[in-house]
């Protein structure tokens, strides 16, 4: 498994070694030690799917203290481009974002920290979208930033009349009027 440094500290893309053959391929999707040992100590408690088709946009969602979250996506089958977005007050990358392209073909994961929100816009239809949490999912401290606000500017690769939003993400608040991590404190 290659662990990959992106732009911003403490987001890593990872690239697991697909080993092929006439008769398909075989891959380590995810090792705890590998994991802990490179990215960060922390153990997955939750594990999501969604499937979506070509257009939908989910996020830009994250959760507040103490239920706020870190998490590892994949795609197992289509394509997306999955966003983690800097929302740690004061840091040197506040309201910076990465921005990734993940397939079934290319089988690259994100690992987003908390501290972040998350989300990502489907290029494929039928598009099958796993992702591991560290922490449940609690309702009352979801949270989120408007997919479009104009400061981000975030590439969604979907023509904006295109895009497929839930009623929630049509109204989440800008970036300057989100709800905030502090950068420096300890999220672990």
């Amino acid at each position: 498994m290659n662990f990959i440094k992106t732009g911003i500290p403490d987001v890593f893309i990872i690239e697991p070694i697909i080993h092929g053959d006439s008769r398909g391929y075989f891959m380590e999707s995810f090792l705890l030690d590998k994991f802990q040992e490179t990215v960060i100590n922390t153990t997955f408690v939750q594990e999501n799917e969604s499937c979506s088709k070509y257009g939908v946009l989910r996020g830009l969602h994250y959760q507040i203290d103490p239920m706020a979250q870190s998490k590892l996506i994949r795609v197992i089958k289509g394509k997306i481009i999955d966003i983690a977005l800097d929302i740690r007050k004061g840091s040197p990358t506040f309201g910076e974002h990465v921005a990734i392209e993940l397939s079934g073909d290319n089988k690259r994961q994100l690992f987003i920290p908390r501290g972040f929100a998350h989300g990502f816009s489907v290029l494929e239809d039928d598009t099958i979208v796993q992702y591991k949490t560290d922490n449940l999912y609690s309702p009352e401290h979801e949270r989120a930033v408007l997919w479009n606000d104009p400061a981000l500017k975030i590439d969604w690769n979907i023509p904006e009349e295109e895009v497929l939003l839930s009623e929630k993400d049509k109204r989440h608040p800008l970036l300057e009027n989100a709800v905030l991590f502090d950068y420096g404190r300890k999220l672990y």
